[in-house]
């Protein structure tokens, strides 16, 4: 079965795509990635989808509108993955996260745009989309849903193994055995892009390279003023977004120190920020690999100061598991579709914190009867993954 999965993540700076061919042996599953691609949002979408983002109010007109462009991005990311890789059998839209309500250590709600509708008309294939609500419904945080892929991936990696995703988000799914766990540790590149977008330093929207960071010092009163943030001493499972972490939260965080750094000084302190609450984690995990994937892997800053922090530590990209570091979100979402699909959970108890494990989506027919495979009584014990 041939999937495609699409996500635009807390970066919102485009949509990733990975058409992958799944083949189930026995306890076995193997994936054979094909097309990958990042198409990024038009600018002006890019902005506008920015500026309706919280703490900002927003209009149910505005939540439309961008319902109906993002949903035709993605059509057309779709319908040019499939001009690529040929026909698919199932598309999984993630959509785009624009609010993860959680309260009182709990998610109540996420609501992710981007109509499935339009990809399913483009298209003709029939689209697997909000993905998320499920397993909140049972409990769970609806995150980090990459934490199944994690689990088939890593689970036979002895002395226990952790995987890191660095998107506008850092979370890591921890798998030692048969126990696995995964949260939210914080930002990875949320505010780091914030400042970098919000003061135009260099036109990019992100510290490409880490040039930026690099060119910096530390300000070790604004670092420790990050640091005593509340949300990094909650038990896990948690989950977080930019709902917490946005140019605001850096502001107020300035406000605090009562000076300015210089705007360099202030990137590499909150690259420091990262590095230091990544490390923690990784350290109160007690693993002996770290598997890296996200925009946050490509900043060498970022992985010299985890290596750095992490002796007797294996800092490797996911690239090294068959996963390619950009695209391993998207064939998350590939899994979860071939999942669903075949009536098996997307998610594992301890990688969201729901009661059980949940079947995830929501079907959009294509352009004939809706087929799915025959389902499947157990799900896969591992995965692998190749080109």
């Amino acid at each position: 079965m041939r999937v495609l999965g699409m996500i635009s993540g807390t970066s919102h700076d485009g949509i990733d795509v990975a058409a992958v061919d799944f083949e189930a042996s026995g306890g076995l599953l193997e994936g054979r990635v094909g097309h990958t691609a990042s198409t990024p949002y038009p600018a002006e979408l890019r902005a506008r989808l920015i500026a309706a983002l919280p703490p900002a109010p927003a209009t149910l007109a505005e939540v439309c509108v961008l319902d109906t462009l993002i949903g035709q991005s993605f059509a057309d990311a779709a319908q040019a993955a499939i001009a690529e890789c040929g026909p698919v059998d199932l598309v999984v839209s993630h959509g785009q996260t624009v609010y993860h309500w959680v309260e009182g250590a709990h998610a109540r709600g996420t609501l992710q745009i981007g109509q499935p509708a339009w990809i399913a008309e483009r298209t003709g294939v029939p689209v697997l989309s909000d993905v998320r609500i499920r397993d909140i419904t049972a409990g769970g945080h609806g995150a980090p849903l990459v934490s199944v892929l994690d689990g088939l991936l890593l689970g036979a990696h002895e002395g226990g193994a952790a995987a890191l995703n660095l998107g506008g988000i850092a979370n890591m799914t921890v798998v030692r055995d048969s126990d696995l766990y995964a949260y939210d540790i914080g930002p990875a590149n949320a505010l780091i892009d914030a400042v970098v977008t919000s003061r135009g330093l260099n036109g990019l929207g992100f510290d490409e390279g880490g040039r930026i960071a690099a060119s910096g010092r530390v300000d070790p009163r604004l670092l420790e003023v990050l640091l005593d943030e509340p949300y990094y001493g909650l038990a896990a499972p948690k989950s977080t977004g930019k709902e917490l972490f946005h140019l605001g939260y850096v502001e107020a965080a300035l406000a605090e120190t009562g000076h300015r750094p210089a705007d360099a000084d202030l990137v590499a302190t909150l690259t420091e920020l990262t590095v230091r609450t990544v490390a923690r984690d990784v350290r109160a995990a007690g693993v002996d690999a770290l598997v890296v994937s996200g925009g946050g892997c490509r900043n060498p800053v970022i992985m010299e100061g985890l290596r750095a922090a992490l002796p007797g530590v294996d800092v490797a990209p996911s690239d090294d598991y068959g996963a390619p570091a950009d695209d391993k979100e998207a064939i998350a979402f590939a899994l979860i579709g071939w999942l669903s699909a075949h009536g098996l959970p997307g998610t594992v108890p301890g990688g969201t914190g729901a009661r059980a494990p949940r079947v995830l989506g929501t079907l959009t027919p294509g352009a004939g009867p809706l087929v799915l495979p025959a389902p499947l009584a157990v799900p896969p014990r591992s995965l692998v993954l190749t080109r």
